[in-house]
């Protein structure tokens, strides 16, 4: 059996504040500050999911927390339990730095109930302000409508921000003390694949692990894999996976017996760079104890291009088959493995699969494609959500299969976590999938790239992190949607870069200002020629996630009435919130360093 990753999940604490004076204000209230702590957790437990597609845990205080050693007592509970992130709620007037959560890395919110009977907003004024004034940034969650206090529901737009703020919670704690795992180095020069260890320690709590590619050599030669499952897969692969026609010069293309070979090196390079992510305990049963280890890796690289590619198969199945939500053990949730070791774009990917459980699609981000450029290279107008141009997503060869447009909820098309997906959309998303040989201009060790066409408009939110200077880093957001355009243009469009690779055409969602004032321009601020695709609109999500690890966005085009970040950032301005989010990010510096 293949585990993902060692330790336990982070659970959400839930912290039940009091007015601490005895005899009469904390006993009327008792009743009510507990069922708001309730139906906090109600709401997460039903709502929320793991990666792995249990149901996310709430650990709720054992008592009402008044005074200081009451916090104190709720604090051991939460450290014995792994408690990630914490939301403190109250009905009433409180003793503000008493009673706030002081962990200095946990991500933390507070509910403060809006009503008339008892203070609920002065506390969680008063909690803020402390929260502030220490450098300990919180979440204030304060609902629209005056509530009565015997209402124990939730407001939508209290459950909105309290999910919202949950998501991006436990995505931060999901990080702490996992590894990317670098097989290889920089790629041809890409910025991104010269990893940044001070970077991943700082920001996101992770450690860098590395490998140079001749240890997947060793493995291959050695047969340090699973010889049962390397059988396993191959039937599957030959029975399931449709190989194009090959589409290379005549004198550049491999023979029968190589192409063979390609197959089988690309399964196993598949099994090897998981088993270096992750372990597996079947190698332990063949004496390779260090190996079945793994190193404990949320995400990984492969560096690829070119020492690896100018005489081996390439990774383009490894990194399409596990990037998707299913093989040929079936269905389960996808690694994360990023082309030419872009370990920030590999991050930008880890962001979104960990804020909605889905795969994410690697892209390059291509070419712009304006409407009068598509007119004059193929005679039609773009319509639609295209109709003010497009960029073309592609990567070179690899891509996951969940973004060929198949699946399906309520009659829309989606990209869905693993556990929802059915065997018929996985059978579907390999059929509209042809394996092409590899171009070997490009790959001269030959393998196979993956093709499909994203075949249904989706909203999708597509983001990349980015260095500035070596150590800052800076988030894009970008939401926008896929589009499907008539086939003789989409044809001729995608012909004109490789008709072997994956295609995606992309419409941002243009605001006419800064960098989303057009198409034209969302291209051309774009910080990286890789970008990570997740499906559904994300960016506000993202937003407090980025706010939480002090990684300050420049640019988005999410409505600012969503923009939902800790308190502190009012501080630093209000009219111009861009502006507000350098400084403080500025200020506090990396979640996990000193500034």
């Amino acid at each position: 059996m293949i585990e993902k990753l060692i330790g336990e999940m982070p659970k959400v604490g839930i912290r039940p504040i009091i007015d601490g004076r005895r005899k009469g204000i904390r006993e009327s209230l008792e009743e009510k500050t507990m069922n708001m702590a309730l139906s906090v957790a109600k709401l997460i437990e039903s709502k929320l999911k793991y990666p792995n597609g249990e149901p996310v845990q709430c650990v709720i205080a054992d008592a009402t927390i008044g005074r200081v050693n009451e916090s104190a007592l709720c604090e051991e509970k939460f450290r014995k339990e792994n408690v990630g992130l914490t939301i403190s709620v109250t009905p009433c007037w409180c003793y503000g730095s008493e009673t706030i959560d002081y962990h200095p890395l946990r991500p933390k919110a507070i509910w403060g109930f809006n009503g008339t009977e008892r203070p609920g907003a002065v506390y969680l004024a008063a909690a803020l302000a402390a929260h502030n004034q220490l450098g300990i940034p919180a979440f204030g969650i304060y609902g629209d409508q005056i509530q009565d206090l015997n209402d124990d529901s939730i407001p939508a737009d209290v459950e909105e921000k309290l999910l919202q703020f949950a998501k991006a919670g436990l995505a931060v704690s999901m990080m702490q003390n996992k590894s990317y795992l670098s097989i290889g180095s920089i790629c041809m020069g890409i910025a991104g694949s010269d990893v940044q260890s001070s970077f991943f320690q700082k920001y996101l709590g992770m450690r860098r692990e590395a490998v140079d590619m001749s240890e997947v050599i060793r493995r291959m030669e050695q047969k340090i894999y699973d010889e049962a499952e390397f059988e396993k897969a191959k039937l599957w692969v030959k029975k399931n996976c449709k190989q194009g026609l090959d589409l290379n010069k005549r004198e550049n293309q491999r023979n029968a017996d190589e192409k063979e070979g390609d197959w089988e090196r690309s399964i196993l390079l598949t099994m090897i760079v998981r088993d270096l992510m992750v372990g597996n305990e079947a190698l332990a049963d063949k004496g390779f104890l260090e190996e079945a280890g793994g190193h404990n890796a949320l995400i990984s690289g492969f560096q690829g291009q070119r020492q690896w590619t100018d005489f081996m198969t390439n990774g383009d199945f490894m990194e399409s088959i596990l990037n998707t939500s299913f093989d040929w053990n079936g269905k389960r949730e996808p690694y994360i493995v990023a082309t030419e070791n872009d370990s920030l774009n590999a991050v930008s990917m880890l962001f979104g699969h960990l804020l909605t459980n889905t795969s994410q699609l690697f892209a390059d981000v291509r070419a712009f494609w304006s409407p009068e450029s598509v007119q004059r290279v193929t005679g039609e107008r773009l319509e639609g959500k295209a109709a003010d141009g497009i960029i073309h997503l592609i990567n070179s060869g690899a891509a996951t299969l969940d973004f060929a447009g198949v699946q399906k909820k309520d009659g829309e098309a989606v990209v869905k976590p693993f556990w929802e997906i059915t065997d018929e959309e996985c059978q579907q998303e390999m059929e509209k999938t042809s394996w092409y040989p590899a171009t070997t201009e490009y790959f001269r060790g030959g393998g196979y790239s993956s093709h499909f066409m994203t075949e249904s408009e989706m909203p999708v939110t597509m983001c990349r992190l980015n260095l500035v200077d070596g150590d800052q880093p800076v988030l894009q957001i970008a939401e926008g949607y896929t589009v499907v355009l008539p086939d003789n243009v989409s044809e001729i469009l995608d012909k004109r870069t490789d008709p072997t690779w994956p295609t995606t055409w992309f419409a941002p969602r243009i605001t006419g200002k800064g960098a989303f004032k057009d198409v034209y321009s969302v291209m051309n601020n774009w910080g990286a020629n890789h970008g990570a695709i997740s499906y559904g609109h994300i960016g506000k999500e993202l937003i407090s996630l980025a706010a939480l690890l002090r990684i300050p966005v420049n640019m988005h085009n999410v409505e600012e009435d969503k923009v939902f970040r800790p308190t502190l950032w009012n501080a630093y301005g209000t009219a111009h919130l861009e502006q507000a989010d350098f400084q403080v990010c500025r200020k506090l510096g990396p979640l996990y360093g000193r500034n």
